[in-house]
């Protein structure tokens, strides 16, 4: 049973597949609910303690953060896409290409795909929210040459940023808003609304049962959303430093070399806003947490199981070592 000190943790999760991924400080844990009701947990030791140093300093920590939730998220969602929709004999249509990545690759067939999924996740981020604001915003400024009226504000550095921002801010709320209503990701969301619920029980020093965890919110300030809301805000205003080219691609190049920066720098703020109960931090959340009313669904007691489930191998014996 949890004592009832509160407690700010360092375990974060994410929602897969009809389960939950949570990370502690010394262990990851998936768990899965199967289609014939049992739930499947996987954990594995996070082996993470001796990076060096330099890898656990202010904003570097963040980009290699980033990265990590990234390859780790990945595994687990194609871990949980094991157990999902599981029809019919082990034997059916295996096709031609299936059997000859299996010959030629074994095992490490699904490092492969996980990297190249990860790869063409982040074109499709690079793409989407990159290089298409950034043509936009280049359309608008073109503009000036039409119409003198405007040609003055919109040849300044910081209409540039500013509408690239809110051009990039706008797609990035479109998408949510858009895949939010899809089936599937409905599903997926609801484990998302699982995990800080049982997050914020587990930091209210409750005990972990479906009773405690079903009366927590559903939003968290410590949650992925709020951390790309972060990187949406941030990226305006380090962007808004850079010198003002003309040319797009050029502009996307200065930009892509800036993002290691504005992810180590949003790390930074999700942390202050995860510790800290400050009015100042409360304003500076809300925003990410009212954007948690479309990534995340009220659970039902079955997905509230499961994500105590993914909780309880990652919570270490000492607190000490699990401090945010």
């Amino acid at each position: 049973m949890q004592s009832k000190e509160q407690h700010i943790t360092s375990i974060g999760g994410q929602a897969v597949m009809e389960g939950v991924m949570m990370r502690g400080p010394y262990k990851t844990a998936v768990a899965v609910r199967k289609p014939d009701g049992e739930i499947e947990t996987k954990v594995e030791e996070n082996g993470t303690k001796t990076r060096s140093k330099f890898f656990k300093l202010p904003i570097i920590r963040g980009c290699v953060n980033f990265i990590d939730s990234l390859v780790i998220g990945m595994k687990a969602l194609m871990y949980s896409a094991e157990f999902v929709d599981i029809e019919g004999d082990e034997e059916d249509k295996e096709s031609k290409f299936d059997k000859w990545l299996d010959e030629k690759f074994g095992d490490k067939i699904k490092d492969i795909v996980i990297y190249v999924s990860i790869a063409i996740s982040l074109v499709f981020s690079i793409v989407l929210f990159m290089i298409l604001p950034t043509f936009v915003t280049r359309g608008f400024e073109m503009l000036g040459n039409i119409l003198p009226s405007i040609k003055a504000v919109v040849d300044s550095q910081l209409f540039t940023s500013l509408f690239e921002g809110i051009v990039r801010m706008a797609i990035f709320i479109g998408y949510l808003a858009l895949v939010s209503n899809m089936k599937d990701i409905k599903r997926v969301y609801e484990y998302h609304g699982a995990e800080h619920k049982t997050i914020a029980c587990y930091e209210a020093g409750e005990e972990l049962t479906v009773e405690n965890i079903r009366k927590h919110k559903r939003f968290h300030p410590r949650c992925g959303t709020s951390f790309l809301l972060f990187v949406m805000i941030v990226s305006i205003l380090l962007f808004a430093l850079l010198p003002r080219v003309d040319m797009v691609i050029l502009r996307v190049i200065m930009r892509l070399a800036l993002l290691p920066v504005v992810a180590g720098i949003s790390y930074e703020l999700i942390k202050i806003a995860g510790r800290s109960k400050s009015k100042c931090v409360t304003w500076m959340s809300k925003p990410g947490m009212w954007l948690q009313k479309l990534t995340t669904r009220e659970p039902d007691d079955s997905q509230i199981e499961v994500a105590i489930a993914s909780m309880i191998p990652c919570i270490p014996e000492n607190k000490e070592d699990d401090r945010w």
